[in-house]
């Protein structure tokens, strides 16, 4: 069993967040502080403990809340110090904090979160301010797209996600995505691949709400585009790739109606049981007289407890194809129970999609 992601966030925090305030000037009672934040702290998790140690923050330090945002600022640990795993949650309280008591000091709150995100990530709280002071934080962002440091020029992309992880949707900007746009358009190139990683994600959330202009810009910005731009368009793309969208395969050359051919799918073993895992290898064929693309993906369909089926589409490989010669893609599928999935017994059949476009396969029986 994985450790709980709480058990990394433990009382040592809140010791060391007391200590780093203390050293930079706070005046608070340690011990009232650790004792506020460690009352009902084990039956939390990961971000309610946060929350809980953000709280005990705005309780022990002054009320002015620009002069609380400067000693945190001042608090923050070196901005090259070197964190790995879950170290850099060690913030994640001040990030909070931010997010919950900084609203009203506007300046003060962009200079804690400008540091914090070259620590950890300040993600989580340019949303609130995002939705309470729309227009000077998207003009503070436009600036922070072009800062020598990669840190704050992620935040640009990874802040404004509309459907970011472990946070509120900005459903504002799922309603009207235009904004967010604008500002990937200044990071659609950037030098960092941690930042153009991010630019991708944004561009997928984006997709599931307005699918058609995620279509319209990848096509734009697929002309004349780099590797490295190809590269995020691909993965901003990779939703409506996986839901077969026609125009997201245009743009990536993988037209309708391929010549491509499917000419075997075999499975080894050929009966899998569950717990195990199956592994499809499908030959495709290129019959004509010119090299052919192809987006092979699998599409499996799940048997479930009433004895429907439900498909998931697994991605395959973009593959090219001599005149008159074949390829074979393969792809394992673990069978072993999932908190996302559950395997059931039953007849379990097996496209291949190619270009999106359905072919046969072929099946296999689940056994317990």
């Amino acid at each position: 069993m994985a450790e709980p992601l709480k058990n990394s966030f433990g009382p040592d925090v809140v010791e060391r967040v007391a200590d780093a305030l203390l050293a930079a000037g706070a005046s608070f009672d340690r011990a009232s502080f650790v004792a506020a934040a460690l009352d009902g702290f084990d039956e939390l998790e990961l971000t309610g403990r946060a929350r809980h140690v953000a709280a005990a923050m705005a309780a022990h330090l002054p009320e002015d809340r620009a002069e609380a945002l400067g000693l945190i600022t001042a608090s923050l640990g070196p901005e090259d110090e070197e964190l790995v795993g879950m170290e850099g949650f060690f913030y994640l309280p001040h990030v909070y904090f931010v997010a919950d008591y900084g609203l009203d000091h506007f300046e003060e709150a962009m200079t804690a979160q400008y540091e914090l995100t070259k620590r950890f990530t300040a993600e989580f709280s340019i949303r609130a301010y995002l939705e309470h002071h729309e227009e000077a934080t998207l003009a503070r962002l436009r600036k922070w797209a072009d800062d020598p440091s990669e840190h704050p020029r992620r935040l640009v992309s990874e802040g404004t996600r509309p459907r970011l992880p472990w946070a509120g949707r900005l459903k504002a900007f799922q309603a009207d995505p235009a904004p967010v746009v604008e500002l990937l358009e200044l990071l659609k190139d950037d030098e960092s691949e941690y930042v153009r990683r991010s630019v991708a994600n944004n561009l997928n959330d984006i997709a599931k709400d307005h699918p058609d202009l995620v279509v319209e810009i990848a096509g734009r910005w697929w002309a004349g585009a780099d590797e490295n731009r190809r590269r995020l368009i691909r993965h901003g793309l990779r939703t409506l790739i996986k839901a077969g969208n026609p125009g997201a395969l245009e743009v990536l050359g993988y037209g309708p109606n391929s010549p491509l051919v499917v000419r075997a799918v075999t499975l080894s073993p050929d009966d899998p049981a569950i717990g195990g895992k199956v592994r499809v290898e499908a030959t495709v064929h290129n019959p004509t007289g010119s090299r052919l693309g192809g987006l092979i993906d699998l599409r499996v369909h799940f048997v479930k407890a009433n004895g429907s089926t439900s498909p998931k589409v697994f991605k395959g490989a973009e593959i090219e194809v001599e005149p008159g010669q074949e390829t074979v893609v393969a792809k394992t599928v673990s069978l072993r129970q999932h908190t996302t999935r559950t395997h059931y017994p039953g007849r379990h059949e097996v496209d291949l999609l190619v270009n999106g476009e359905v072919r046969p396969g072929t099946s296999f029986d689940l056994l317990e």
